[in-house]
């Protein structure tokens, strides 16, 4: 078994912990597979009090014990750690945009829940609220040096495209609700691959289609802890099951075709 572990600080100057781990071979208890893991982890504001994980996901290779396999998952490793970095570019990207949005509708508005998300926002992500604040001022400044309309303090807002808040999805750092969190990821990937196996075979109906659509979006909104009772285990192992029993139904339906 192999790993690995390394820090990085982003464009912005947030520190990152990187942490790819080979798990070995694994019977997974949820898909019924034995498979090769290995688990991907990013921690942002590493070993700072408000250290958080930002992104986890295991990545499943065939169980195949050869000295050659081995190489294969070495190399991997390190594909994954290269991948981690372009995921922390990415998500700071978005967020800075996201930050520029929020700074414009706490101006315009001066609302409470605007100014709670404004300084939740400065409190979680202080370097890139610091980014976000500073294009800010470039923009307005080269605004104003190009003889234009004093602007707002804000970009106007981009499109709806760009604005809508990519799925998020929280980690907790405590190792038994990450693994309900990984399990429910791993089904949803999994129902998603065969509804579009069953789909294109013309056998899924409009009845399971709902279903599904609707259990999968219930899943993604506790994953995205909306209330604050959906990171109890009680509440992930449910709906770690009920998505379980819908994908093997499923499942059965892409097998008999």
């Amino acid at each position: 078994m192999t790993g690995l572990n390394q820090n990085y600080t982003s464009s912005v100057g947030t520190l990152y912990h990187i942490q790819v781990e080979d798990r070995g071979p694994v019977l997974d208890p949820v898909l019924e597979l034995e498979v090769r893991r290995i688990n991907t982890i990013i921690y942002a504001n590493y070993g700072e009090p408000n250290a958080r994980i930002i992104f986890g996901r295991d990545h499943d290779f065939p169980d195949v014990r050869s000295a050659e396999q081995n190489r294969t998952i070495e190399q991997q490793i390190k594909i994954l750690a290269e991948g981690a970095r372009r995921i922390i570019d990415e998500k700071e990207q978005r967020q800075v945009l996201q930050i520029k949005c929020l700074i414009r509708e706490y101006y315009l508005t001066k609302h409470d829940a605007a100014k709670k998300e404004f300084e939740q926002a400065n409190a979680l992500y202080p370097f890139l609220f610091s980014r976000a604040w500073a294009e800010l001022k470039q923009e307005q400044e080269r605004a104003r040096t190009g003889g234009l309309p004093e602007p707002l303090p804000a970009p106007a807002p981009p499109p709806a495209a760009l604005t809508a808040p990519a799925e998020e999805v929280i980690y907790p750092l405590d190792p038994v609700l990450r693994e309900r969190v990984l399990e429910i990821e791993r089904v949803l990937e999994e129902l998603t691959r065969d509804l579009e196996l069953l789909k294109g075979s013309g056998r899924a109906d409009d009845i399971l289609l709902q279903t599904c659509r609707k259990l999968m979006t219930r899943a993604k909104e506790t994953l995205a802890g909306r209330e604050p009772t959906d990171f109890t285990t009680r509440r992930l192992e449910m709906t770690r099951n009920s998505l379980t029993t819908t994908w093997k139904q499923v499942r059965s339906r892409v097998k008999a075709v």
